[in-house]
């Protein structure tokens, strides 16, 4: 989210001495686009360069299943791996730019953890904790997601056990520019704005010295290094550059008299996908009007579709943590019964989180066995 925050101390100016506890403090320029996009600058009581250990690189390869071109449907819910936020991660679809999958966490992080080649965006299905990063503290709920750019150092501390659906992207998440007037400022026609945007909680900086683990995921695998001083030293960070949380339940539903298309519910854009809330909301007020979806056929976009609460009005069959794949090109829409028995509904209960990428995805072997094998021949009456 890109508006300017400032938190805890910093100098006046911008590279010049500064220094906590009569201590020289030690600046970091955090950026994008190397020094011509946003960035935020970092206040340490230490150097954040101090590595005691660089551990053996841990090859990891995402095998693809080779099945048909046909519409998919994964039971997530028959996922029953726990563990922490990372090492209970399932990937499910991917492609060149994206990877999409699921994790069951009910252990917290004893390392430190970041993407070095991806940002990444974590939907909350339910549970609750907190993730702290080198910013500052988010607590998170059921229906947040927590935006976490490249490059920030977090670990996870879970109060409640916690199910999320994550996506990893080589393009950064951010606010569709639609949104947005010529100075970043989310519009007055928004479906959302600043006030619903949790931003990072700095805590007191930790000045300890000692082995501290940070696992680096990079494209191919897991780099490890062992740093001298605590990633958390910070007193204090200023810039554009943060994580940050915005809850589901906080989209406000454009709605009109005759159905409205998916990108009224655009809630996140990358460079090759985009992110949609589909929320609870009143249908559409035309006498005459469908509800229910319309038979589409995107033939530039896979649609992808994680059920997460409600009554889903254009299926049947389809549980909550149900993902969906429409591949691009293949007409899909609502299964038998769905688009007429929608005539005369007034309003939806429910909570989906769509994802159209630009480029096809694969499917990941190691999550076929949630297939509903049946899925595709769901719309014969």
């Amino acid at each position: 989210m890109s508006f300017y925050l400032s938190s805890g101390k910093i100098p006046n100016k911008r590279h010049t001495v500064f220094k906590h506890n009569n201590k020289l403090c030690y600046e970091e320029l955090v950026s994008r686009e190397g020094f011509s996009s946003i960035y935020s600058n970092l206040y340490h009581i230490n150097m954040p360069t101090s590595v005691l250990e660089v551990v053996d690189f841990v090859k990891h390869k995402i095998l693809i299943s080779e099945d048909k071109h046909t519409a998919k449907h994964f039971e997530t819910f028959k996922y029953d791996v726990f563990d922490d936020a990372i090492n209970s991660r399932l990937p499910i679809l991917f492609n060149k730019d994206i990877i999409i999958g699921i994790a069951n966490i009910d252990k917290s992080m004893d390392y430190f953890y970041r993407n070095g080649h991806h940002d990444e965006l974590l939907y909350v299905q339910y549970g609750s904790g907190v993730v702290s990063t080198n910013f500052g503290d988010l607590s998170y709920c059921a229906g947040d997601y927590i935006v976490i750019p490249r490059g920030v150092i977090w670990k996870n501390k879970i109060k409640e056990k916690t199910k999320v659906l994550f996506l990893e992207s080589k393009y950064p998440i951010e606010t569709p520019k639609k949104y947005r007037n010529n100075f970043g400022q989310l519009l007055e026609s928004s479906p959302y704005c600043e006030r619903d945007i949790k931003t990072p909680i700095l805590n007191d900086p930790i000045d300890e010295i000692g082995d501290f683990l940070v696992k680096v995921k990079l494209i191919g695998g897991m780099q490890s290094f062992i740093y001298k001083n605590h990633p958390f030293d910070l007193v204090g960070w200023d810039g554009y550059y943060y994580p940050w949380i915005f809850n589901i339940n906080d989209f406000e539903p454009i709605v009109g008299s005759i159905h409205q298309p998916p990108p009224v519910h655009q809630t996140f854009s990358s460079k090759s996908f985009v992110v949609c809330s589909f929320v609870s909301r009143l249908f559409d007020f035309h006498p005459d009007a469908i509800p229910s979806p319309y038979p589409h056929s995107n033939v530039d976009s896979d649609e992808v579709i994680f059920y997460s609460e409600g009554d889903f009005m254009s299926r049947k069959g389809i549980s909550k943590e149900s993902i969906t794949l429409h591949p691009m090109g293949l007409p899909h829409g609502p299964q038998p019964g769905k688009y007429e028995n929608s005539i005369g509904k007034k309003k939806t209960e429910e909570l989906a989180v769509m994802i159209d990428t630009f480029n096809p995805l694969k499917i990941v072997k190691d999550s076929v066995f949630l297939e509903d094998e049946k899925y595709q021949l769901s719309w014969i009456k």
